[in-house]
């Protein structure tokens, strides 16, 4: 790790402490590896590159299985991670510190019981893991290929850091906290039959061999998944989400750019509004 990076932790807890800038070369080098940040307008750019800076402050990056977490691999996560956050603050993190950095996919042991009582052990291949109130876990590899597979709509990063905001309200139900019940009518008349024509065309592909769905499958099999599967494309790739989602768009910009979406219509679903 080099030395921008590990000076960090010392300045935790000082009163007024300001973020450590990143380089130059490498918010540079992060930009053009990840072009769905790069293309990002210039003001965002260096609010992102602020909100990176702060976050890197509040967090602990663990290697597992000997990796070591670099500074490019730091900020790379850190860029990523922010992006859901940019215009509505640090705040949504504050429950975790912890992230760990796995070389690939880990193995999670599972436990299930089916209709007879017979509990079966298995294990489960994961690219990346969000606990309520502990620590995001992440596959090093499948976040390095985030800038290529954007173009389908992946992005490791973003899924888990968006099960992290919808569990803010105790449940990953595919709900983020929002201030009124009308707010959360709204957010479920809008995301329920988006799951349900997404689970359909899923349905299709796998039983009949209809066409594949853009969006990762893996939607499909919950409400909180669906969530934050349709978040990765909305963020990495808002064109080619839009041609299948144009309502969850509106949906998605009225919560996580509150301001924006207000001006533009008079209505956002800011949690502090």
């Amino acid at each position: 790790m080099l030395d921008w990076l590990k000076n960090l932790p010392a300045r935790l807890g000082l009163p007024g402490a300001r973020p450590k800038a990143i380089p130059e070369l490498l918010w540079q080098q992060t930009l053009q590896r990840f072009a769905f940040l790069g293309r990002l307008p210039a003001g965002e750019q260096q609010a992102l590159r602020l909100l990176v800076g702060r976050f890197l402050q509040g967090k602990e990056f663990t290697g597992a299985h000997g990796l070591e977490v670099t500074d490019d691999m730091a900020v790379a996560i850190a860029a990523q991670a922010c992006l859901p956050v940019l215009h509505l603050g640090l705040g949504w993190y504050d429950d975790f510190a912890g992230i760990v950095v796995h070389p690939g996919a880990m193995l999670a042991r599972r436990k299930a019981v089916d209709a007879a009582g017979v509990v079966h052990h298995y294990q489960e291949a994961l690219l990346g893991e969000a606990m309520h109130g502990g620590p995001v876990t992440l596959s090093w590899q499948d976040v390095a290929a985030s800038g290529m597979s954007a173009a389908q709509g992946h992005n490791v990063v973003i899924h888990e850091f968006i099960h992290k905001i919808d569990m803010r309200n105790g449940v990953a139900d595919g709900c983020p906290p929002l201030p009124s019940r009308a707010a959360h009518a709204a957010w479920r008349a809008a995301m329920q039959p988006a799951f349900d024509d997404f689970r359909e065309q899923v349905a299709m592909a796998e039983r009949f061999g209809g066409a594949q769905p853009w969006l990762d499958a893996y939607g499909a099999s919950a409400p909180a998944e669906f969530f934050a599967v349709a978040c990765e494309g909305y963020f990495v790739n808002r064109e080619r989400f839009t041609e299948d989602f144009a309502s969850l768009t509106a949906l998605f910009d009225r919560f996580f750019r509150p301001k924006q979406a207000h001006a533009l219509s008079g209505k956002s679903y800011s949690a502090t509004d």
